[in-house]
């Protein structure tokens, strides 16, 4: 298929600038693939489509407050670094966005607080808004973590234009995140409530983690018609074997495996084997779902409503059917569902 197959009209104003007052009372459209239908629900509702035995997989990855700001030495032009991954623990070497890039080169000092506790140098240019640092910290390893949690700001995207709220620390987090290493949510998954999981587990439903540590490349726009010569960017992850046992018996007794956000069905189907089983793994992936694409492990699915010609709705086509995928989206815009990061979830069955 062709990048101009997945383009639409989405209204500015549908951009989710906040999240739902409470998670689970997000609106939730739910797709059938073999019927072809469309409901109009809550997301607490999704427990009515599920039944004893089946599996959830949840992406435990957290966000950690990427986005840095401070000041050029021997001037006071404010500069803003993003965080991407971190290259060398011992040497505090990190990739990084800066902004206003033309401003920043090889050599300089930027300065992150008053006190000049935590200062960087520029020693790469890695591309025209990225850079390579090195953190220059008096102190020990967790202390420099613990300063660049100090310093850091939630890292939401760039579409929400209002300031960052004391409310968005805790709302743009899953319940269930545990390892940091993300610099943006696996949004699916900020749906879930402590009491809507209990009622869940009640039920029957068991859930399956695994970790993807989603990084700004999720996000990149496709500049190729081709869609077979777009590059994706590679994120790591870790499937431990505890997922693999609870989603391949649920699998093995024809129940429904949902994976909870393309963060989650991009990493296990980078791990799923010729048996359409899942398998442990360490390490990264680059892999790129588009249409007409045969999944292996999940039969069902979790996601937020994504941006016109975007990787992740390229994803959700291929696996509900272009044709439905972009009917649905219709309705949405229609129906005036909020749209990306902080906006309304999709079930796909």
């Amino acid at each position: 298929m062709k990048l101009s197959s997945f383009n639409f009209n989405l209204p500015k104003e549908l951009l989710a600038e906040y999240p739902s007052e409470n998670r689970d009372e997000a609106r939730l459209m739910v797709v059938d693939r073999k019927i072809g239908t469309i409901e109009h629900k809550l997301f607490k509702d999704v427990i009515d489509y599920f039944d004893d035995g089946d599996v959830f997989v949840l992406n435990n990855t957290k966000v950690f407050p990427a986005r840095l700001y401070g000041h050029k030495e021997k001037t006071n032009a404010k500069i803003e670094v993003f965080l991407l991954r971190e290259l060398n623990k011992e040497q505090r070497l990190w990739d990084v966005l800066v902004d206003p890039a033309r401003k920043i080169r090889i050599g300089n000092k930027l300065f992150f607080d008053k006190e000049e506790e935590l200062v960087a140098e520029v020693i790469d240019n890695t591309t025209s808004r990225g850079r390579t640092l090195r953190f220059l910290f008096d102190g020990s390893y967790e202390g420099f973590r613990n300063k660049l949690l100090e310093l850091g700001h939630t890292p939401l995207p760039k579409y929400i234009t209002r300031p960052v709220e004391p409310e968005d620390e805790e709302r743009y987090q899953t319940i269930y995140a545990k390892y940091e290493g993300a610099v943006a949510a696996p949004t699916a998954g900020l749906h879930f409530s402590k009491q809507l999981m209990k009622r869940l587990e009640i039920k029957g439903i068991s859930f399956a983690e695994l970790t993807l540590h989603v990084g700004l490349g999720t996000f990149n726009p496709v500049e190729v018609e081709d869609l077979s010569k777009h590059k994706m960017d590679s994120e790591e992850i870790i499937i431990p074997q505890e997922a693999c046992d609870k989603v391949n018996k649920a699998k093995e007794a024809g129940k429904r495996v949902c994976a909870v956000g393309t963060t989650v069905m991009r990493a296990m189907e980078s791990s799923v084997s010729s048996h359409n089983t899942l398998n442990p793994f360490v390490g990264w992936t680059n892999k790129f779902i588009f249409p007409p694409y045969d999944f292996g492990v999940a039969n069902a699915m979790i996601t937020n409503f994504h941006t016109p010609k975007s990787t992740l709705l390229m994803m959700v086509s291929a696996f509900a059917g272009h044709e439905l995928i972009m009917d649905a989206y219709e309705e949405a815009v229609k129906e005036k569902y909020k749209f990306f990061s902080y906006g309304d979830a999709m079930l796909i069955i």
